[in-house]
């Protein structure tokens, strides 16, 4: 019988909990070790698509990247939407797990998935920790050299669709080979990816005056901006495939297939909309 402790120790292994952030909270949220675990459900973010699907799959253990809880709390009432999801998951006797920046940080973790779904070849870290490739972000080559435009086009066809889709800033015929990822929120990485002597930055959650002030200097990266959701959702394969071989395939691993990006509706300036003046 496996356990939802065994599982953890899976996931423990591959993403040591020594590797989050001191800010971060990672780890079994709610949930008895000691339960039995014959379906899991790996997803992005904790929230009512993802527990309503886990549930109707009759999974005893949610296994999400983004933490249900980063700031302290004085209960789990059902009258907060955390709450009753937190109730929801008790009664029905299914556990929920967290791996968030020790799964970014890990070897492989959230950016080596990113870069293989873009066909990359890592090299090594975009900001390391000094042991081996463990680090947020990964810097990988393309097979050969391709032009920007075609690259953006890689981009949009390898990840899941979103609402606002990608945006991109570059020279469209810019050559490019080199190329930094960063899964979730980057813009604090965009010196990291100038310093790497990449071509092209892919990250989310860019905000405009950072971008800016990073394509002011010609001689930087490019940058590719993706949903938040989108970036890490390629881990959930990653995660899948490390707990099937580590429980020896006794259990049923599932990747949620919901969308759980929350920009749900986009229009285009200029095609649906005017500029002023």
């Amino acid at each position: 019988m496996v356990t939802v402790a065994d599982v953890i120790a899976v996931l423990e292994k591959a993403y040591p909990p020594e590797l989050a952030e001191a800010w971060d909270a990672v780890g079994l949220v709610c949930g008895d070790p000691d339960d039995p675990v014959t379906r899991v459900l790996i997803c992005i973010d904790p929230v009512e698509s993802t527990v309503d699907e886990a549930l109707g799959l009759g999974a005893q253990l949610v296994v999400a990247h983004h933490p249900l809880f980063l700031r302290g709390v004085h209960g789990v009432s059902a009258q907060t939407p955390k709450g009753r999801l937190v109730q929801r998951l008790v009664r029905a006797n299914s556990a929920l797990f967290c791996a968030h920046t020790n799964a970014d940080s890990a070897d492989p973790g959230v950016s080596d998935a990113l870069a293989a779904a873009l066909g990359l070849t890592v090299v090594g870290p975009l900001a390391g920790t000094g042991d081996g490739r463990t680090g947020i972000g990964r810097i990988g080559e393309l097979p050969g050299v391709e032009t920007f435009a075609e690259f953006v086009e890689r981009v949009g066809a390898a990840l899941p669709a979103t609402a606002a889709g990608v945006r991109a800033s570059g020279d469209p015929d810019r050559l490019v080979r080199r190329v930094a990822v960063s899964g979730g929120a980057g813009d604090g990485y965009l010196d990291a990816a100038s310093h790497a002597g990449v071509d092209v930055y892919v990250t989310a959650d860019l905000r405009h005056h950072p971008a800016a002030e990073h394509l002011a200097d010609p001689g930087r990266p490019a940058l590719v901006d993706v949903a938040h959701w989108a970036s890490e959702w390629p881990w959930c394969e990653q995660a899948a495939a490390i707990l099937r071989a580590g429980l020896d395939g006794n259990v049923d691993i599932t990747v949620s297939t919901r969308r759980t990006d929350p920009w749900t509706v986009a229009s285009v300036p200029g095609l649906t909309g005017r500029m002023p003046g």
